[in-house]
């Protein structure tokens, strides 16, 4: 069953536990249905890959591996710090993601 995400693409995420805890990246692709996401530049993983019709030289290609949603807490703009984010309803009937520190609102919905 896939989980509420509260985080979206082109968000800034800190990590908050693993080898990469403290470290902050922005968000390149989300996956709800395995609780997982990708942050540019965090994370690494080395793979060893043959050569095939794509990749027309094989060897050792770093790349981002994913990370448990569980893990990562957004980044508000005003705060600059790791904050949860709750879901809020303006006027005109629009739902936009807001800081539970400072009530700012939180990327562009």
């Amino acid at each position: 069953m896939a989980t509420k995400v509260r985080i979206k693409k082109d968000d800034i995420v800190k990590i908050i536990a693993g080898k990469e805890r403290g470290k902050k990246g922005k968000v390149l692709t989300v996956f709800p249905e395995e609780g997982r996401l990708i942050v540019e530049k965090l994370n690494m993983v080395k793979r060893h890959t043959k050569p095939n019709q794509k990749m027309q030289e094989g060897g050792i290609i770093e790349k981002e591996a994913k990370v448990q949603l569980s893990n990562v807490m957004v980044v508000c703009p005003k705060c600059d710090k790791a904050v949860r984010v709750s879901a809020k309803s303006l006027e005109n009937g629009k739902k936009v993601r807001v800081c539970k520190k400072c009530g700012e609102m939180v990327g562009l919905d």
